[in-house]
């Protein structure tokens, strides 16, 4: 699912991104021992990279898979020679198996699992509503098919429905990357008198994220809002595209592109914004940056894509009916008009984000797991945790 970095500024000697730090991080707390085995670089550009660390924490280094796409699918066999026997050593020694998918090295993990008859762990991190591919429809067939007995199936997401009408042990689990005391201590916030409204959108700069809606938005926005500035935070393949985009709309002045930054910057940003602005019309799993803006006290302003109508609602945010320029400005500008509004959407986001700390996140796990596997505590011995974590980033 992820790969790590080799960083000796690390306590573990690795680092990686995203909220896979924080998420295993809290995981490892149940566990006596907890082992990263996952495809490990060195070098190449670490910026905005955070450091895998936990308790007793350990990472386990494998190559990284050749390629992408079908390139990459042909050199697994290849890759799984050179690599089979260090997976093969850590699987056996493991009390438990923690594999998070979709990704070809963590089904590899399932496998072993399996193969060895070991307590399951499986995270389906992506977008389980929506399967477009046939490895997507595999990943979503084979918990359905898999689930119960020792089998922990938990899919990333949330809504009124199980998400398995086939098999009842597949259950939701939320995404986040926030301690709770990073949360309680934040308070409703208050549009800015006289001073800039600043907008920030975070995320992968890649197509239908979103950030093409934002820029185009951005003339139509200041045309009654002249003092918006929009901050565009993360990298990806458009990148470059999207900077062409705001000079192409003469709002380069009010765009500043930050590129890949840490979890910590990330949250800094989030902090000095007033809107979140997120009008995706990808395949989104549970978007911990959306959770972390709520937390902040940002009313978000988002489509209805998979778990986010469950996690705005009505009143946590907006929910855009389309991905549409016109559409974006026009709730900006109301949302900016009505302070009441505003603070009251803030206030709301915040209490909704409170219900999903990653201490009530590891807590939700580790009850699934002590029912599921039938013991009392994940920390004694026998029950030690190694953690396949899926390859693709």
């Amino acid at each position: 699912h992820k790969v790590c970095w080799h960083s000796s500024d690390s306590p573990s000697g690795f680092i990686t991104d995203g909220g896979f730090p924080q998420q295993i991080g809290a995981i490892s707390e149940l566990f006596d021992e907890t082992k990263v085995v996952v495809p490990c670089r060195t070098g190449g550009n670490t910026s905005g990279l955070s450091p895998l660390v936990g308790n007793a924490l350990s990472v386990v280094p494998l190559s990284e898979p050749k390629g992408k796409g079908l390139r990459r699918k042909l050199n697994m066999p290849l890759w799984l020679f050179r690599n089979c026997f260090t997976i093969f050593r850590e699987c056996l020694k493991a009390d438990a198996i923690h594999s998070p998918i979709p990704g070809d090295v963590g089904t590899i993990g399932m496998v072993f699992a399996m193969l060895f008859r070991k307590p399951l762990f499986v995270r389906h991190c992506g977008n389980w509503l929506v399967q477009r591919t046939m490895a997507e429809r595999f990943w979503r067939w084979s918990m359905e098919y898999f689930a119960g007995g020792r089998n922990v199936m938990l899919a990333t997401g949330g809504a009124d429905r199980p998400p398995s009408e086939k098999n009842p042990n597949v259950e939701w689990i939320f995404a986040t990357s926030l301690r709770k005391t990073e949360i309680e201590t934040n308070a409703p916030r208050e549009l800015p008198k006289g001073s800039p409204i600043k907008l920030i959108i975070v995320c992968r700069q890649e197509e239908r994220k979103g950030t093409d809606v934002v820029i185009d938005s951005l003339p139509l926005v200041l045309e009654k809002l002249p003092n918006v500035t929009l901050d565009v935070v993360g990298g990806g393949s458009k990148l470059d595209l999207f900077q062409k985009q705001a000079m192409a709309n003469s709002v380069a002045d009010r765009v500043t592109f930050h590129g890949k930054v840490t979890h910590a910057q990330v949250i800094e940003l989030l902090k000095a914004s007033h809107l979140f602005c997120y009008p995706t019309s990808a395949s989104e799993g549970f978007p911990k940056v959306v959770l972390e803006a709520m937390a902040i006290g940002l009313p978000v302003i988002t489509t209805p894509v998979s778990v986010l109508p469950h996690l705005i609602g009505s009143s946590n945010g907006i929910l855009l009916k389309e991905p549409a320029p016109k559409e974006l400005a026009n709730a900006v500008i109301g949302l900016c008009s009505d302070p009441a509004r505003y603070r009251s959407l803030s206030a709301s986001a915040i209490e909704t984000a409170k219900s999903f700390s990653l201490e009530s996140w590891r807590e939700r796990i580790r009850r699934k797991l002590v029912e599921t596997w039938k013991v009392d505590s994940l920390s004694r011995p026998r029950v030690r945790q190694s953690s396949a974590a899926s390859g693709n980033v």
